[in-house]
């Protein structure tokens, strides 16, 4: 079976992408359908399933720990920070070293489970150095909580500031047809923007790869 490698972890070359389980693109499907998906997923051969805190507000998170606690070995699991429901039940960026530490622990618990494989920071909180984020989650790494460190949605120069800090394993961006025409530019143009990301970090990870099914 061909594998990707993202820093420590070995993963299939196409993950499982759980959000829509719990969240966005109209109404949530059954648990019932939900639970199905989840266990066809692992039995069709995905090991790189991915959620974040935001998901649902938690739910998705609570529903792959409730579903999949007796299958973690056979997986590796992505989740997210850095965007979340607080305390006032909305959304919030917040990318605090306190913060990222609350919302890592509420996410083991919900996922029933001693360490996050990878991690990314949802979002970059612009009120927050990105390199006192990412220190935060290098903190992580040597506790034991999570294995590897990741960022989502970020520019080149952002990311170069960040590897320097914690080696980041993976940045995940929406890459496909609608991204390169209306996204990327706000960064800097691909021929520029791709080089210098790949020089810094081996393991792009799209999402979205057909603009959220067209």
């Amino acid at each position: 079976m061909t594998t990707r490698r993202i820093g420590s972890l070995t993963v299939s070359p196409i993950g499982y992408g759980c959000m829509s389980l719990s969240h966005a693109y109209g109404t949530p499907p059954s648990r019932e359908y939900a639970e199905q998906m989840l266990n066809r997923a692992l039995d069709a051969g995905y090991t790189f399933l991915d959620t974040a805190a935001l998901y649902g507000f938690g739910a998705n998170e609570t529903l792959i720990g409730e579903v999949l606690k007796g299958r973690r070995q056979e997986f590796v699991l992505a989740s997210k920070c850095g965007m979340f429901r607080n305390d006032a039940g909305v959304r919030e960026i917040n990318g605090r070293p306190e913060a990222i530490r609350k919302v890592c622990e509420a996410s083991l618990k919900r996922l029933q489970t001693d360490v996050i494989d990878l991690y990314y920071l949802h979002r970059w909180d612009r009120n927050v150095p990105i390199e006192e984020s990412v220190g935060t989650l290098g903190e992580l790494v040597r506790e034991g909580k999570i294995r590897e460190v990741g960022l989502s949605e970020v520019s080149a120069e952002t990311l170069l500031k960040a590897h320097k800090e914690y080696p980041i394993a993976a940045v995940q961006s929406e890459y496909s047809c609608g991204a390169v025409t209306w996204k990327l530019p706000y960064w800097m143009p691909v021929k520029n923007w791709v080089p210098r990301w790949w020089r810094s970090v081996r393991w792009p990870a799209s999402f979205s790869p057909i603009p959220c099914g067209i």
